[in-house]
C-alpha cells in the first residue's frame, strides 16, 4: 500500500510581502522611523521595474542608499550586479544580515550625507528608495561623482515632477536645471502609497537620470548664477539678480544683448539663454 506523498513545506513569504515586513519588524522589535523616511517598498512588480529601469546587471556596480530591510537590495543583488549599500540604522544591523546573508552586498554603515561619492567605481548605477529629507542634497551628490553614471530613484511625486521639468513648466527650478546641466531625466512611472509599507503621505515616482560624463562638470559659478536667477519664481529675472548685488543698468544691457525681455522670468529661459546671460554679465567666462 502506497503512503500518501507528505505536504509540501510551505514557501517562505517572499521578502517584500506585507506579512513578512511585518515579521520581520516585530521580530526584531522595530518600528519604521519617520524622521529617516522609513517607508518599505513591498510592491514587487515595483522593485522589478527599478531594478530593470536602473540597469541592474551581472558585474555592475550599484550603489544603493537607505537599503531600510533590503527588500530592493535583494532584486538588485539577485541579478548578479556589485551592491554597495548606505545604511544609518544601526537597528537594522541583524535584520540585514538576515535577508542579505551570502549575497554581494556591501553594507556601509554611516550617514549618507557623510560618504565620499568621489571613491566610487567608474560606471556606478545609483538604484535607491532615496530618503524624501535628503533627496535633493543626495542627487546633486550623485552628478558631481564622476563614477556615477546613472541615478534610478524613488522619490516624492512632485520632486520627480520637478526633476522631468523644463523650461517654461509649473515645476521648472533649480533642481530642474541642476538635473538637465548634468545630462537627462526619463519619467519611468508612478508609484501609488499603498506600494509601501507603511503607506507614506504622498505619491512617489520612478525617474531615472542619466549622467554625461563626456561633458566637463558645470562651472560652480554658473550654478550659483542659475540658483540666484531661479530663487524666486514670482520674481523677474532681472529683479532675482538685483538681490546678488548686480547693477541693474549692467543687468538691463545684458538682458538687451542676449535677446531677452526685462520682465522676463528666469523659468522662461533655456539653459543657453542664462549662460549667455552670466558670460555677459562677466559671472562665466
Amino acid at each position: 500500500m502506497t503512503q500518501p506523498d507528505a505536504p509540501s513545506p510551505t514557501p517562505p513569504a517572499p521578502l517584500y510581502s506585507p506579512a513578512r515586513v511585518r515579521d520581520l519588524l516585530t521580530r526584531h522589535g522595530l518600528r519604521p522611523t519617520k524622521s529617516l523616511g522609513q517607508n518599505f517598498l513591498i510592491d514587487g512588480n515595483i522593485l522589478r521595474l527599478i531594478a530593470d529601469a536602473g540597469g541592474a546587471a551581472p558585474g555592475v556596480p550599484v550603489l544603493e542608499v537607505g537599503p531600510g530591510l533590503g527588500v530592493l537590495t535583494r532584486e538588485v543583488a539577485s541579478r548578479g550586479a556589485h551592491v554597495t549599500a548606505l545604511e544609518k540604522d544601526e537597528r537594522l544591523r541583524p535584520v540585514l544580515a538576515e535577508t542579505l546573508g551570502g549575497m554581494d552586498v556591501n553594507v556601509v554603515w554611516g550617514d549618507a550625507l557623510d560618504f565620499d561619492y568621489a571613491t566610487l567605481p567608474p560606471g556606478t548605477r545609483v538604484i535607491a528608495n532615496l530618503p524624501y529629507y535628503i533627496t535633493g542634497v543626495l542627487l546633486a551628490r550623485f552628478m558631481h561623482a564622476p563614477g556615477v553614471v546613472s541615478a534610478t530613484v524613488l522619490v516624492q511625486k512632485e520632486v520627480g515632477q520637478r526633476l522631468a521639468a523644463r523650461p517654461g513648466d509649473d515645476a521648472y527650478g533649480f533642481l530642474s536645471a541642476l538635473a538637465a546641466l548634468h545630462g537627462t531625466v526619463r519619467h519611468v512611472r508612478d508609484v501609488p502609497k499603498g506600494a509601501f509599507l507603511p503607506a507614506p503621505d504622498v505619491t512617489s515616482s520612478v525617474l531615472r537620470l542619466d549622467f554625461d560624463r563626456t561633458r566637463p562638470l558645470p562651472d560652480p559659478a554658473l550654478l550659483r548664477f542659475v540658483e540666484a536667477a531661479l530663487h524666486h519664481r514670482r520674481k523677474t529675472l532681472r529683479n532675482n539678480l538685483r538681490l546678488t548685488g548686480l547693477e541693474g543698468p549692467a543687468i538691463d544691457a545684458a538682458l538687451a544683448e542676449v535677446g531677452l525681455r526685462p520682465d522676463v522670468r528666469a523659468e522662461d529661459v533655456p539653459l543657453p539663454g542664462l549662460h549667455a546671460l552670466a558670460a555677459r554679465l562677466g559671472v562665466v567666462r
